[in-house]
């Protein structure tokens, strides 16, 4: 039993950090500012599942994949970094628009916003949060003796992941109440100093993957 609960807690300590549900609600809140509240609290729940989906198979089949592909996991986090990076510069850049600007937008383009990309990956489930996952995945044990171990931490990681998701949606959802206390201002210096921190996330990813592979090197 303790190694079920360890288990469950080293899946949801490990990732909490990296996937920062509460610093990311105001990016969020800030990239759906165009939508309605149930329009909102919808895509809140798809990214919880979307969520769920990309964490799981990450820890179970992502390992596999990697080595099937010849890809090393510093290389994942140099890929994964840049483009963390990359979309924190562009958040950081762009800011927050006025609602009637985002309505226009959302008008003029005519489609409704996706809620895989941007929202479930980078920002919720990024490089750093798939790596890590892959590690903990890569850590479960193996061989036919162990099978009754096996289920029984599995079951533990898949509900750590969901707690996980479900810390995701809640604090998405709440992200409104939240940040209408800090009014269109205070949110805008939030979403700009999220990015900022988003994007210095990206360039730590970059960083640990050059040096992991100037070390194997």
């Amino acid at each position: 039993m303790s190694d079920v609960i360890n288990a469950f807690l080293l899946v949801y300590a490990g990732l909490f950090p990296i996937i920062n549900p509460v610093g990311s609600a105001p990016i969020f809140l800030g990239l759906t500012a165009g939508c309605t509240e149930a329009e909102r609290n919808t895509l809140a729940w798809r990214v919880g599942i979307n969520s769920i989906f990309l964490l799981a198979g990450s820890m179970f089949i992502g390992s596999h994949l990697l080595v099937f592909f010849g890809i090393t996991l510093p290389v994942v986090r140099i890929a994964g970094g840049l483009v963390v990076a990359a979309f924190g510069w562009k958040l950081l850049q762009s800011g927050v628009d006025s609602d009637d600007q985002r309505a226009a937008k959302a008008e003029k383009q005519g489609t409704p916003i996706d809620s895989f990309y941007p929202l479930t990956m980078p920002l919720t489930v990024g490089p750093g949060g798939i790596s890590v996952a892959i590690a903990l995945g890569s850590q479960r044990p193996s061989g036919v003796h162990d099978w009754e171990q096996w289920v029984a931490l599995s079951g533990a990681a898949i509900t750590g992941i969901l707690a996980i998701a479900l810390t995701v949606f809640v604090c998405y959802r709440s992200a409104e109440s939240v940040i209408a206390l800090l009014g269109r201002s205070g949110t805008n210096v939030v979403v700009r100093l999220s990015a900022f921190i988003l994007l210095c996330i990206g360039i730590q990813i970059l960083w640990t993957g050059i040096r992991a592979l100037i070390a194997a090197g």
